[in-house]
């Protein structure tokens, strides 16, 4: 199996929304995108699979170690060597690489955020940060597309987080902010043992309002002759944000269940969308 092939089996196995918006593609555009991802998601199953904090802060320090060797040219693993057959045409920042495993170290050392402000951290480290990667692979001109990336990255990060409010809460961790539990009326004990409220429901359409906003606040931020080359953000979110309007739906029901779109649904949608924004 080739690096490549790797990477293609880790982002095909996963059924990500990602996945899918990034099928149509250029062939060396979707290598890049695809061992990105590949390498999102390998940092991210570090966090998710490994019950043992420390050999999961372990495990990301060999990560931090596995990018350095990456940037000199002497990458160890088949989704940084995929990675290193890209970097002369892509320019994708070291830094930037690591502040995803930031993000990551961020779910082993806090299971609760004091407020929007230190959320954004996080969601700016594990979603911002690649979706401003993305857009450096997709192709840009204008600056206010790194804007554009920036706000869709976090856009995408609320819905996840609103989607899985439940098995988040399974895991010991809550990410909606403490100061918004208060103001709502919903206590952290509720949520971790899925007791299910009229505040709860209001506090949920709070956070969609706002995950909404990102949206919004992305798309103004994306010149009409740049859509083209973004397409694969606009198709991701042509995907995820419907998950909000069935979330609604449903009553915002995310203690119980997790909400998702099937994958005809979700080829449908990328095909309309990359078709309209062309």
């Amino acid at each position: 199996m080739t690096a490549d092939d790797y990477c293609q089996q880790k982002a095909a196995s996963s059924g990500s929304s990602f996945y899918y918006s990034f099928l149509f593609l250029p062939p060396e555009r979707r290598r890049a995108i695809t061992a990105l991802y590949a390498f999102c998601r390998e940092v991210d199953d570090v966090v998710d699979e490994c019950q043992d904090p420390q050999i999961a802060a372990t495990k990301l320090v060999w990560w931090r170690l596995e990018v350095a060797r990456l940037y000199e040219g002497q990458p160890e693993h088949p989704v940084t060597q995929a990675l290193q057959a890209v970097l002369p045409k892509f320019n994708l920042p070291q830094e930037q690489l690591l502040e995803i495993i930031d993000g990551m170290e961020m779910d082993l050392t806090q299971t609760r955020y004091l407020d929007f402000k230190a959320l954004s951290l996080y969601c700016y480290r594990v979603a911002s940060v690649v979706g401003l990667l993305a857009a450096e692979i997709f192709g840009y001109e204008d600056r206010k597309t790194q804007k554009y990336a920036h706000d869709l990255g976090m856009a995408f990060q609320l819905t996840n987080i609103i989607r899985d409010v439940g098995e988040d809460a399974r895991r010991g961790r809550i990410y909606l902010p403490i100061d918004e539990l208060q103001q709502f009326d919903v206590k952290a004990a509720d949520i971790l043992n899925a007791r299910y409220s009229d505040n709860f429901r209001r506090l949920m359409e709070f956070q969609i309002e706002r995950a909404e906003r990102y949206y919004d606040q992305a798309f103004s931020q994306l010149a009409a002759g740049h859509r083209r080359a973004q397409r694969p953000g606009l198709v991701m979110a042509a995907i995820y944000r419907p998950l909000l309007d069935e979330i609604r739906r449903d009553g915002c029901q995310v203690l119980n269940q997790r909400t998702s779109l099937t994958p005809i649904r979700k080829l449908w949608l990328a095909v309309k969308t990359w078709v309209k924004e062309g």
